[in-house]
């Protein structure tokens, strides 16, 4: 019987595919599996090396897979890219999972390190922080562009709004009607 050496796994959110190969390059599993299905798929299989674009949830389920002894190499999507084919058939999983597949097996890949929870966990916090920031200078700006819209200009940053989005507010004589002022009530608490 013929063992399966290497896998392709294109993830998605719920339906994965994996393309499968033996040491003779012979294609001997093209699946698409729902994902509550995948771990139990994968616990009854020989060990083989598993490759995956290292996109969103990837480093979870490299962890999961190796859990069962399976060699997890994740690898960037422009590096995978080149062994896709084009052609009539177009984009999809399953040509995905093969050019994955193809690419892990290539002797000079470059492979993205598989990072562990408490790795995720940091880099949660430093994405988080980042969103905030950007979410807080578009405000920020909004604030700035709308006040000009009432012939109001305060200087750039966080602090110089800060300073004098409430003294504006208290102003009753710098030509914001109530509703202005209750919008800008509201981003101020923001």
């Amino acid at each position: 019987m013929k063992e399966i050496t290497r896998v392709g796994l294109d993830i998605a959110k719920n339906l994965f595919q994996i393309h499968g190969v033996d040491k003779n390059e012979k294609v001997l599993l093209q699946k698409q599996i729902r994902r509550d299905k995948m771990l139990a798929f994968f616990a009854n299989r020989p060990r083989c090396l598993i490759g995956m674009e290292a996109c969103s949830g990837a480093h979870y389920w490299a962890r999961e897979l190796t859990r069962f002894g399976h060699e997890v190499k994740l690898m960037a999507a422009q590096f995978v890219a080149p062994y896709q084919k084009r052609g009539t058939a177009g984009k999809n999983d399953r040509n995905d999972a093969e050019a994955i597949c193809e690419a892990v097996g290539r002797p000079n890949m470059r492979f993205v390190p598989v990072k562990n929870v408490e790795q995720q966990a940091v880099l949660m916090v430093h994405r988080a922080r980042t969103l905030i920031v950007s979410e807080r200078t578009a405000l920020v700006n909004q604030i700035r562009g709308l006040l000009g819209e009432f012939g109001i200009v305060v200087p750039q940053g966080i602090e110089k709004i800060r300073r004098a989005l409430p003294l504006l507010l208290e102003d009753a004589e710098n030509g914001l009607i109530d509703l202005a002022r209750e919008i800008f009530c509201k981003m101020q608490e923001q």
